[in-house]
């Protein structure tokens, strides 16, 4: 016979897949484009703007 989880089994995976999805991943992509941003406006500090020399 297969096991089937319980019910706190699958009501904890639905919590963490939420978090998951909801909060995590996009946090963490607003975190790397600002990152990406913040990283080429302080390249752009230092070395002047594209095609400047």
């Amino acid at each position: 016979m297969s096991e089937t989880p319980n019910t706190d089994e699958k009501r904890l995976e639905l919590k963490i897949f939420i978090f998951l999805t909801v909060f995590l991943a996009p946090l963490l992509s607003v975190l790397l484009v600002s990152g990406l941003g913040f990283a080429i406006w302080f390249s752009q500090i230092l070395t002047g703007p594209p095609g400047a020399g």
